[in-house]
């Protein structure tokens, strides 16, 4: 009797407090002050930041700081499980990781792990922060979830762990100040945003997840690929293909031939869910496959870079936005398909329709997960083993390449044997009569010995930028990859390595991404249809990190070992520099490592003189030309310890002053292009001139138009999308991107403090005054479609990819004959001269469309023009995808033109590409310094 009242106490007791807990949880219009979904209604960060807090009061959340922002705000990460599970969130965590890394674990230990485990799901909103649906789909599921007492919730609660995370607070906060600024709700409006909704990169947070140099990629990285390791992440965006409601999967193809195929297919179950749910709810508008444009080929984004670590990467692209809007009438969209098999009807569209369906598509995927925690559990691990195993024995990965080279051989084989022309086989490799190919084909070429995957890669560490190397190696380790070190000298197959070099072992779990950072990406043709034009891929056809580092490693395609230790997951490195040699006349730093940049402008920002080395230090062997030379001085030397201690700079000390000619080393007032709105590669260069210690201020084309330029100014750099073009000769219009809303802004739009940065370059007011600047002295740097600017100038080149119509016009080669998407290609250089001083004679470079020029030979003989790298040899392609390459055999990719007293530099590969590409930030900074 007494057991059964403390038992009616304890019940009562725990109704009590929850139903204290559930009063204490306020609805998000008792804290926003209205619905979310609402027309003409967007929350602030602010405002999202506290109610996240109020909704932690909830037994079912636990509110995690992951890291600040950019702009110093606090990241949160709301957990949301069952009361039960959060008791026990360190096990579910370990089950996670334990399964995900499949290392030492037998099938039976993984099966029960699997059943023992909860399903791990992530859910991130607003990481591109005008697409709004995001962030307010997060607060309305985290609210639900965190109240509703429904079957199915509950169900989810306690089976699956859910990870709700924003993915850039910083957007959240601008865009919605912006948006609410207006107190007449229907003239509220996200057009014209004054800056990028993140610091320094805008949309490009969502390119940023392989080499995280952004704060929020950092702090999301951990979360997914060093702690938690989820087995589906659901990464939200906007906006859905004209005449849908929203894209999701399956995506089309093609997908990275490095996946596991239950990646893939488990894209395919989480996809059918989502699709059936919103079926099911009267929900249409949903398309997917080959409806739209996405795809499951690139690494780098939020979601693409989970499914190099077998997870389960779900992306959905909605439409909606708190200002009512139309969904288009698209006839093509009305017929049901395979694509889209309940199409959407013209009608007019609400914000709180995309809420709806958002926490839907929510509902659908934690329903999965809850349904099937132990298959995700047991098959993120079964991927992982399988990872683990391709790495440990001879393998060949699939490629476009492979078959190529199988079906010219057996055509080669067939016109010897019959003098004559071979039978061509078809798409799928059958010969006429349906007749396959001899096997030998397969077993001779596509399993050639040497074209086995490697079992590792070695990091040496006495290459010319090892900092640089480390930074790479960092960049893997954010994303989880077991790495190793050598703790004393080694050899592998006959080459010996110094202690401190660092292994990549591809027997690992994540073996898909380690392929993915050092082997080239073999993008397929792939064309609408046969002579038809290209199909753009969705990002980067290529992109390989190590290439665009310049990291020197050598891949081993045999077992190996050596005196090895591995080192602990998520732990980053700090190279170690040394200081060799008696420093009594002074020091000098290589100009092959990027750090040095940074000790020189340390040392000058210090009044500490620097001076370059053209033909390097006469008799001492090691320093190549444009090496810098440092006086000793008390001074000299604590800077210098602290940048050989902080920057794993080798700094070497001569006992003699150089007997070459040297160059003083002067600051120079360095002034950037940036535009209304934002620029994003602008952006970037900004990052990557702090991290380097460059000063420099913005410039905007109202500041370039009022002239003067020499008076303030010393160098001005212009990314890319900066200056037009000029009719065929150069590439695009100019400016980067389009105004949302489709036109520039008034100015008396918009607040004062923005109307400096209105304006473009043009041909008639800007390009006259960057003449005078270069004139009286100044230089000008151009990157990218930027070079356009030599066409402006009349400086005497052309455009090197053109083609002759049958009229004697002039013409770009069309797409169906050349077609270069964001790849790697490898250029010659001319290292010899200063704008190229540190780089070794062959570079690979990010080249997307890049301009390439033809120089005439009087030109250069005259010393109009200078080159500075070139295409030597028809076949430049390093990573990606290059149709009608051969086109860019003898073509020019930068030089540079004296204009009066000043020069102009034009690199036309993206030599500063998303921060990726650190292997030619040389040739920027090189052009940062006034030699005296």
């Amino acid at each position: 009797m007494v057991q059964k009242i403390l038992l009616s106490f304890m019940l009562a007791l725990s109704l009590g407090i929850s139903a204290v807990q559930a009063q204490t949880i306020p609805t998000p219009k008792e804290h926003f002050g209205f619905n979310i979904g609402d027309d003409y209604h967007l929350a602030t960060y602010t405002q999202t930041e506290a109610y996240f807090k109020k909704l932690a009061a909830s037994d079912r959340t636990k509110l995690t700081d992951i890291g600040l922002t950019e702009e110093g705000r606090h990241q949160f990460m709301m957990i949301v499980s069952s009361p039960e599970n959060l008791k026990k969130l360190d096990t579910y965590k370990s089950i996670s990781q334990k399964l995900a890394r499949a290392e030492g674990i037998t099938e039976e230990q993984a099966r029960a792990l699997s059943a023992e485990g909860k399903a791990i799901v992530w859910i991130d909103g607003g990481l591109h922060a005008t697409e709004t649906v995001g962030t307010h789909q997060l607060i309305e599921t985290a609210y639900q979830l965190v109240t509703r007492k429904d079957p199915e919730t509950l169900k989810i609660l306690d089976n699956v762990v859910i990870l709700m995370t924003h993915a850039n607070p910083d957007g959240q906060e601008i865009v919605s100040n912006w948006y609410m600024r207006n107190p007449t709700p229907e003239k509220r409006t996200l057009d014209n945003l004054p800056r990028l909704y993140q610091k320094y990169v805008g949309h490009d947070n969502n390119r940023d997840f392989f080499i995280m140099n952004m704060k929020e990629s950092q702090n999301i990285g951990r979360q997914l690929f060093v702690e938690w390791m989820p087995q589906i992440m659901y990464n939200h965006h906007q906006r859905g293909p004209a005449g849908s409601v929203l894209a999701g999967p399956p995506y089309r193809d093609p997908f990275n031939y490095v996946f596991d195929p239950l990646m893939i297919t488990g894209i395919d179950a989480l996809g059918a869910a989502m699709i059936n749910r919103l079926n099911a709810e009267n929900k249409p508008g949903f398309t997917r496959l080959g409806g739209s444009v996405f795809s499951t080929w690139y690494n780098g984004g939020l979601r693409t870079t989970t499914h190099f670590h077998n997870m389960i990467g779900l992306l959905t692209e909605i439409i909606g936005n708190p200002t009512p809007e139309d969904v288009p009438l698209v006839p093509n969209r009305l017929i049901p398909n395979g694509n889209t098999p309940f199409p959407v009807t013209p009608q007019k569209w609400h914000f709180k329709q995309s809420i709806d369906y958002s926490v839907s598509l929510n509902y659908a995927t934690l329903n999965y997960a809850a349904r099937h925690a132990d298959e995700l559990l047991y098959n993120i691990y079964r991927m992982g083993k399988n990872s683990i195993e391709r790495g440990s024995k001879d393998y060949w990965t699939l490629s476009p390449k492979r078959i190529d080279a199988i079906t010219q051989a057996y055509q080669t084989d067939q016109k010897k044997a019959t003098s004559g022309a071979a039978a061509s086989p078809d798409q799928y490799g059958l010969l006429p009569r349906g007749g396959g190919m001899p096997v030998k084909y397969f077993d001779t070429i596509m399993k050639a010995p040497v074209l086995r995957d490697p079992r590792g890669f070695i990091i040496t560490a006495n290459q010319p930028d090892f900092p640089t190397a480390v930074k790479f190696v960092n960049a893997l380790i954010k994303t989880g990859i077991q790495i190793q070190v050598a703790t004393a000298d080694f050899a592998v197959a006959g080459k010996k390595y110094p202690a401190g070099s660092y292994i990549v072992k591809t027997d690992q779990a994540f073996r898909p991404h380690v392929i993915d950072m050092f082997e080239p990406q073999d993008h397929p043709n792939d064309f609408q249809y046969p002579g038809g034009p290209p199909v753009r891929p969705y990002d980067a056809a290529g992109w390989t990190l190590a290439y665009q580092m310049g990291v020197q490693f050598d891949r081993v395609l045999d077992g190996f070992d050596g005196p090895f230790k591995k080192l602990p997951y998520g732990e980053l490195q700090s190279p170690k520099g040394h200081l060799d040699g008696s420093a009594v006349a002074g020091y000098v730093l290589g100009a092959r490592a990027n750090n040095s940049f940074i000790a020189v402008n340390d040392l000058l920002k210090s009044g500490v003189e620097v001076y370059r080395l053209p033909n390097g230090a006469g008799d001492k062997s090691g320093v190549e030309a444009g090496s810098f030379f440092v006086p000793s001085s008390a001074k000299a030397k604590a800077l210098l310890d602290k940048s050989i201690n902080d920057l794993g700079l080798d700094v070497t000390g001569l006992a003699k002053k150089p007997t070459t000619s040297m160059i003083k080393v002067a600051p120079m007032r360095i002034a950037l292009w940036d535009t209304y709105g934002g620029s994003m590669p602008s952006g970037w260069v900004r990052w990557l001139m702090e991290q380097y210690h460059f000063p420099m201020q913005l410039i905007y084309a109202q500041d370039i138009d009022a002239g003067d330029l020499k008076k303030k100014y010393d160098v001005i750099v212009f990314v890319t999308r900066a200056i037009p073009g000029l009719g065929n000769a150069g590439l695009g219009r100019g400016g980067d991107g389009e105004f949302a809303g489709g036109r520039e802004p008034k100015a008396e739009e918009l607040p004062s403090e923005y109307r400096p940065w209105l304006g473009r370059i043009t041909a008639d007011k800007s390009i006259p005054q960057l003449k005078k600047f270069m004139e009286a002295g100044g230089n000008v740097v151009t990157i990218g479609s930027s070079t356009n600017l030599a066409y402006h100038l009349g400086l005497p080149v052309k455009n090197a990819l053109v083609e002759m119509t049958a009229s004697g016009q002039e013409r770009p080669l069309p797409a169906e004959k050349y077609y270069i998407p964001g790849s790697i290609l490898q250029v010659d250089l001319d290292s010899t001269q200063q704008a190229t001083w540190g780089m070794p004679s062959k570079t690979d470079v990010y080249f997307d469309a890049s301009p390439v020029f033809k120089i005439a030979p009087d030109a250069i003989a005259k010393g109009q023009v200078k080159p500075l790298a070139w295409f030597s040899t028809a076949k430049p392609l390093r990573s990606g995808w290059a149709w009608g390459q051969s086109y860019l055999q003898d073509g020019v990719s930068a030089f540079m033109a004296p204009v009066g007293s000043g020069k102009l530099l034009a690199f036309g590969p993206e030599i500063t590409f998303r921060a990726q590409a650190q292997g030619t930030f040389k040739l920027l900074f090189n052009q940062l310094y006034g030699l005296k």
